[in-house]
């Protein structure tokens, strides 16, 4: 299975989701699927924002190692236009999805969840 196939599963199996991506954490996509037809349109750059995030990410892996509180595992950042859920692969990759305010936030974490030992497997 290719990546686009686990993200594309992603995105179509949740409520409200509109982009995921296998994202390193120098920002940089590794590969992404987006929905067709987002009801966000151009009116919000995902792409930007989550290049932005990872370098948040970043310093929450670095304050948790400081603190001795463990790995970060998940991080959820929601706005009023966009939900983001980041769940981590390993110590180099992270898998982002990015929701309508309204969407299924359950549902998108559980898919992350199954999303994220899948996509370690291809890396």
């Amino acid at each position: 299975m290719s990546f686009e196939t686990h993200l594309k599963a992603v995105v179509l199996g949740v409520e409200g989701a509109v982009a995921c991506s296998l994202m390193g954490f120098d920002g940089i996509a590794v590969e992404t699927y987006q929905a067709q037809s987002s009801a966000l349109g151009a009116a919000v750059d995902v792409q930007g924002a989550w290049i932005e995030y990872s370098s948040i990410l970043s310093q929450l892996r670095n304050t948790a190692e400081l603190l001795r509180t463990g790995n970060v595992v998940e991080v959820h950042v929601g706005t009023e236009k966009l939900f983001t859920l980041i769940r981590l692969v390993n110590k180099d990759y992270f898998v982002v999805l990015g929701m309508l305010p309204d969407g299924n936030v359950g549902k998108g974490r559980y898919f992350l969840r199954l999303a994220a030992p899948q996509l370690k497997s291809e890396l």
